[in-house]
């Protein structure tokens, strides 16, 4: 298998916007408007340009992947919520009532919900439903690796499969989306080993733990960094991907992966997404002209691991949910950004004199 994980990141060619920008943004600065009046919308639509190979953008069909897993470290009492609330939330998801449902609903978005290694039985099946599980969750990472390296790159070749499965029908923009209990725990140990970030400064509340509790966080996600030390310091992305990540962390890099692959923007949603991200980028750099971070989380260590990846969220609304809800209104912007490159008059078109 990891063959195959090379393949896929050999396959990733990087996009050319030193060949293809100028082009777009002289389309754009031809329109009827002052230069560089839409602000993100223009960069959006020169993005979605190059990535695919320019030329008229199109943001339709476009996919977010909703994907689940349990994880080993809450056991230490670092979430408000007990570990079955993955579990319900997933049929949650199923039967409509989340957020994300909602969103996506409004936005015209397809959504559907992974099964990468929620603890217990497969879940029933329904259309909306991928049943991928790798595991019955991760190990505790705060006590040694979350995941095998077999594990972790099953879950990561899960991702591209989702990846592939939206591009054989069309897709061209995925959005990222999560759900496990704990799993702030595991992507904030995930900032600390890739960007060299301090457990304090990165640790916040999640799903709204008190001060003390914080930090009580603080010291897990220090004991897992300590546990799997020698990951760490090999710099080796996979591994420290395995040692301290989580199944659906894993998978959500795949599919950033694979859709990098495939010429398909991706919308990457809020931390434990951006951890994902993060992921990628250092098994793959490629990706980053792929992807767009759709928002800036409330989470406090979101706005330092952007800082420190050079990012710039389109949204910034205090978001802390999770589920890709930011990547589905951003998703809205893309179509937006498409349709003034596509449907704007030109200033020679409209019989406007340029300024």
């Amino acid at each position: 298998m990891r063959k195959e994980l090379e393949a896929v990141v050999a396959a990733i060619r990087p996009v050319d916007y030193a060949g293809l920008e100028p082009a777009a943004r002289a389309h754009l600065d031809n329109l009827t408007k002052p230069r560089g009046s839409l602000g993100r919308l223009e960069d959006l639509a020169v993005q979605l340009s190059c990535v695919q190979d320019g030329g008229r953008p199109r943001a339709d069909p476009a996919r977010i992947y909703t994907i689940a897993g349990d994880h080993g470290v809450a056991e230490e009492g670092v979430s408000l919520f007990s570990q079955e609330v993955t579990r319900q939330m997933v049929l949650n998801f199923l039967n409509g009532g989340a957020g994300i449902n909602v969103l996506c609903k409004t936005s015209g978005v397809q959504l559907y919900v992974v099964d990468a290694g929620c603890l217990g039985d497969d879940f029933d099946e329904h259309p909306a439903l991928i049943r991928g599980k790798v595991a019955q969750g991760t190990a505790n990472l705060a006590k040694g690796p979350a995941m095998t390296g077999d594990e972790c790159l099953a879950a990561l070749l899960l991702g591209v499969s989702l990846a592939d499965r939206a591009a054989a029908e069309g897709v061209r923009v995925l959005g990222t989306g999560d759900m496990g209990i704990a799993n702030t725990t595991p992507s904030t140990a995930l900032y600390c080993a890739y960007l060299g970030l301090s457990a304090r400064g990165m640790t916040g509340p999640g799903t709204g733990l008190a001060p003390d509790a914080v930090a009580r966080k603080i010291g897990v996600v220090e004991r897992g960094l300590a546990a799997n030390a020698g990951v760490v310091a090999s710099a080796d992305a996979f591994g420290i991907l395995a040692a301290l990540g989580g199944l659906e962390i894993a998978c959500l890099a795949g599919l950033i992966l694979g859709g990098a692959k495939n010429r398909q923007v991706v919308c990457v949603d809020g931390f434990i997404s951006t951890a994902a991200y993060t992921a990628a980028a250092h098994i793959c750099p490629d990706v980053r002209g792929y992807c767009v971070l759709s928002h800036a989380s409330a989470e406090p260590g979101h706005a330092r691991a952007v800082a420190a990846l050079g990012l710039k969220p389109v949204l910034d609304l205090g978001l802390r949910l999770g589920e890709g809800t930011g990547a589905a209104m951003t998703v809205f912007l893309l179509r937006c950004a498409a349709d003034i490159f596509n449907n704007m008059a030109s200033f020679a078109d409209a019989g406007v004199s340029e300024g």
